[in-house]
Formats: C-alpha cells, structure tokens, sequence
C-alpha cells in the first residue's frame, strides 16, 4: 500500500475469527455459568440467595422469600415503577446491580403467597464457607452441580438420583408426606421437556381451581362469580320474603296460627309493643294486664 511490501487484508480474514461458532464445551460452561448464578443470586432483587429461606415457584425458580413478601405487599408495584424509572436517570456505576436483576417481580406471575413453595434442605456437612445443601439419600451435595429436585407440598429437596429410591414408598423420607411423581418437581430446570411439563401441570391445577401448593386459588374469578352468585340469591330471597310478607306468605293470603307467648303477647300492648328486651317487654305486658284486671274489678264494684 505504502511500497512496503505489505498486503492488504481481506474482509474474510478479519472476521473469520468471529464468525467462529462456539465449541460444546463452551456452551456446557456457558450453561453452568448461568445456572451457578440462578442459584446463587435472586432473579427479582439481585440479593444472595439464602437457602434457609429460599422459596421455589411452579417452573422451579428460586426466591428469596422476603423478595415474595416484598412483591406481593399492595404499594410494591408503584414502588418498583418508581425505582426502575429512578434507576434509568442513574449513572453508568449502577449498571452491575441492575444487570443482576433477571426480571421483575410481575413477570415471575406470583399472585399469592400460595404461588410458592417454602424449600427445606439438608444443610451440606462439607466444610465450606458456602451454605449448601445436602440430598439425606444419596448424601451428594446439591447445587448447579447435580440437579435437585423438591416435592409437594412439603418442600424437601433431594437429588434427582434419589427419586427412583422414594418414590416406590410414596412417602417423603423427611416428613412421611404422601407424594407423587407429578409433585416431585425440578430445581431450576432447563431442559425444554421438563419445562413443558411443569406449564401442563399448573394448567391442570388451575383448571381445578388449585395454586402450584395445592391449595385452592383464592384470586381465581371462579370463587369471585360463586361468591357474588350466592349474594344475589340471598337478595332475591330478601326481596321475595319483603313482597309476600314478613312471615312469608303471598299478599292476601291468611297468616298461619301462631302459638301466643308472652313476648308476643307483650308487642300488641302499647307501652310493650316498644320495648326492645323480650324479658322486659314480657314483664312489662303482666303488669299491665294485671292493672287492668284491677281496674274491670273496681268498676264492678262500684256498678253494683
């Protein structure tokens, strides 16, 4: 170019380099890198997943459950628009804490305290710094290492080796809860398969009205439509009773015979009839008719 000798590079040359498809190797520790970070960082507030109280929703993802408590409090929602908004407006030194939130608290789907399940581990007898858990059964340490799974609605975790030695019990080894095999669930899983499973389970427990704890869904608009359906059947009844009569009878018809009590008796005297206290207003209605006895006396009496 400059007569010295050198050539010039071709396009090809300059970006066959980058073009360069990543090996399986990189793609497994790109893979664990990811799931390493899943299970140490919560999704939502970027803190340090703590294992003592960690919760896990239906596709198997891991929460602090303060982070729940936090998200699901009414002034939560405003207050995160707002904190988002202020985080925009912020420098460029706060990029790392917010690129440490996976996602919002409304995009995990969480409506109740019942959308989550509370996990309970085994700590790890290993002596690292790092609070891990432990499977009770096959005594492996869990982590991004092993998959790990927990069952319904307990909350154990085990290693996914140990479900073929629990489930012939039906019994979790830690509670003696009876399970299934559609309730022992994924920690974090990725696999497309084991995903699709887990959406066709909650779909089902919707379906019957239930959260991913089994417990029944008390934000579904099912329980909203019978709750409002049962209101205006008692208001139709009210109105019915008002248009026949207090004592239910259609207009015209004649009231059944009733047996006279003495607070029945009492509400036809004028004084009684507007005392509230049937014992009172009973009282009240003897004394009455016995001065009136007394003055019928002194007339015939006097008469005569």
């Amino acid at each position: 170019m400059g007569n010295d000798g050198g050539s010039i590079p071709t396009r090809r040359e300059l970006v066959k380099n980058a073009a360069r498809l990543p090996s399986v190797s990189e793609l497994k520790a790109t893979a664990l890198e990811a799931l390493t970070h899943a299970w140490q960082n919560d999704p939502v507030s970027g803190d340090p997943i703590d294992l003592d109280n960690v919760v896990s929703d239906w596709r198997g993802r891991l929460y602090n459950y303060e982070t729940v408590l936090r998200g699901l409090m009414p002034s939560a929602s405003s207050d995160e628009t707002e904190r988002e908004a202020t985080k925009d407006k912020e420098s460029s030194s706060d990029d790392t804490e917010a690129a440490a939130r996976d996602l919002t608290f409304a995009d995990t789907g969480i409506r109740s305290i019942r959308d989550v399940i509370r996990l309970h581990g085994k700590p790890s007898s290993s002596l690292s710094k790092e609070t891990r858990w432990q499977c009770p059964v096959t005594l492996k340490e869990l982590g991004p290492g092993n998959k790990s799974v927990y069952i319904v609605p307990c909350g154990h975790v085990f290693s996914e080796l140990a479900v073929e030695t629990i489930l012939p019990d039906k019994l979790c080894p830690e509670c003696s809860a009876a399970l299934e095999a559609s309730n022992i669930l994924p920690i974090l899983p990725t696999d497309k398969a084991e995903l699709a499973k887990l959406r066709q389970r909650i779909e089902a427990l919707r379906a019957e009205g239930l959260t991913h704890s089994l417990k029944k869904d008390k934000s579904a608009g099912g329980d909203k439509k019978s709750k409002k359906n049962k209101r205006k059947a008692g208001d139709d009844e009210a109105a019915e009773k008002k248009k026949n009569g207090a004592d239910g009878t259609a207009d015209g018809a004649p009231a059944p015979k009733k047996k006279k009590d003495k607070a029945a008796g009492a509400e036809t005297n004028g004084i009684a009839s507007r005392i509230n206290n049937p014992m009172t207003a009973s009282l009240t209605a003897k004394v009455l008719a016995e001065q009136e006895a007394l003055q019928r006396q002194r007339k015939l009496a006097e008469s005569r």
